[in-house]
């Protein structure tokens, strides 16, 4: 039995396995239809999601298995004081795997070390989010044809981002990659991450507050929001949150064949107006999100 809490507990193999699986699917959705019968995944999410947990229930009811679970923690024993432990020894008995989100970073680990079943990190806090990784993998993979000399800016908000943290740590394991770092100096990437990775790595990257003067070196842009929910105070929400809005003006120096992506929801960091760009990628990213997570459930319960 496995679990996935950090993109790190795949190798590159094992991404490329899934990518692999997961562009079959799109290619032969029929064939999987029928993978998933009488198997049950049971969705934890303690704190507001979209895409993700409908992403993850849409990608179990299309290998024919079913879902059950609950969307907020007020709906659970956990508004009773029940702890994670407890939570997921209970659902161990119901399900087959489990997608857990929760605002506090390490519960999916503890949750996977009291389950006796698979437990997916569908998001901890400001920490990792692997599954988004995987998608964001996917897209690149589908938009640019691989990983491999791409330059990949990250924008917006690089200091709560759980998901650029995540992609920064995934891409650094391909070579010839490089990273340019956008953001208010109050939103800088970690210290941690960039030590840890990028340094470590010996990645070449550069950090800056102007969008526009790395603009026509990128291959991938990677936008994100200021999240509302990650300060401390509404004043540095209020300040911050439109550090960055991506318009079809500052887009005149891309390259023709930018991959634009976002791990939405997005409130207005991208104009709508970009929306009909053909370099815009982040819808077909939610796409691509529900035929990764149907790659990854059908690896962590053994079914080929």
């Amino acid at each position: 039995m496995r679990h996935l809490n950090d993109i790190l507990d795949l190798s590159t193999e094992e991404i490329e396995q899934l990518i692999k699986r997961a562009e079959d699917i799109i290619a032969h959705p029929g064939d999987y239809a029928e993978k998933c019968r009488g198997k049950k995944l049971a969705t934890l999410f303690y704190e507001p999601s979209t895409r993700t947990r409908l992403s993850f229930e849409a990608a179990m009811y299309e290998l024919g298995g079913v879902v059950l679970g609950f969307s907020e923690a007020q709906s659970s024993s956990a508004a009773k004081g029940e702890s994670v432990a407890d939570t997921v020894r209970t659902v161990s008995c119901y399900a087959d795997i489990i997608a857990m989100r929760h605002p506090k970073e390490g519960a999916p680990r503890v949750a996977a070390m009291n389950s006796s079943i698979p437990v997916i990190n569908a998001g901890d806090g400001g920490h990792n989010h692997p599954t988004q990784t995987l998608t964001d993998l996917l897209t690149i993979k589908r938009e640019k044809g691989g990983f491999s000399g791409l330059t990949v800016g990250f924008c917006g908000d690089l200091k709560f981002g759980r998901t650029v943290h995540s992609l920064i740590t995934a891409l650094s394991r391909y070579p010839d990659i490089k990273i340019a770092l956008i953001s208010p100096a109050e939103l800088k990437l970690p210290s941690y991450v960039k030590r840890d990775v990028i340094q470590k790595k010996e990645i070449e990257y550069v950090q800056t507050t102007d969008l526009t003067s790395v603009m026509p070196s990128l291959d991938v842009l990677y936008m994100t929001r200021v999240q509302r929910e990650r300060f401390f105070n509404e004043e540095d929400y209020m300040r911050l949150r439109d550090s960055y809005i991506l318009t079809p003006e500052k887009l005149v120096s891309a390259k023709s064949d930018l991959c634009i992506m976002h791990p939405l929801p997005r409130v207005n960091e991208i104009s709508t107006a970009v929306d009909s760009d053909p370099r815009a990628a982040y819808f077909k990213q939610v796409l691509y999100g529900k035929y990764i997570r149907m790659a990854l459930i059908m690896m962590l319960l053994g079914i080929e």
